[in-house]
């Protein structure tokens, strides 16, 4: 069984997020190796400066991922960015818990290397987190009711 090291550092104001023990949950469904892993929960300003300077995309976005080094272990950021998640989740009418545990899974897997730039690559990547959220008991994250 893979060891997990998650830190979870909260920058926002947004009331209703998960718990450590939550975002454990979740990432250690995922990882499949060692993995140091810091999760940063940001609001609106500092997701979109992050999204600009790193992706030269000028938006808030819901997950970004920086994998920093794959050994001896796995390491990295995953930056998730609160009220885009909420608004996501009320949006495509999901429990934001869910939504919370599917972007994780996500962010974890790009980790890992994977990647949904090529269609192919996106089809494996989004089989891998629909059985990793449906295993933990939440609705295939790409159904939208």
């Amino acid at each position: 069984m893979p060891k997990l090291s998650i830190t979870i550092q909260n920058a926002s104001n947004q009331s209703n997020l998960p718990t450590q023990a939550q975002f454990r949950k979740w990432a250690k469904a995922t990882i499949r190796v060692d993995t140091e892993v810091t999760i940063r929960i940001v609001d609106e300003v500092e997701g979109r400066e992050l999204n600009k300077m790193y992706r030269a995309k000028d938006y808030a976005t819901n997950v970004l991922t920086f994998p920093l080094t794959e050994e001896p272990y796995l390491m990295g950021d995953i930056i998730i960015c609160a009220p885009v998640v909420a608004a996501e989740a009320l949006a495509q009418n999901k429990p934001l818990e869910a939504h919370y545990a599917h972007l994780t899974v996500h962010g974890v897997l790009h980790l890992h290397g994977y990647d949904h730039e090529i269609e192919a690559q996106a089809e494996l990547m989004e089989s891998l987190e629909t059985a990793i959220v449906c295993k933990l008991g939440y609705a295939d994250p790409y159904l939208i009711t």
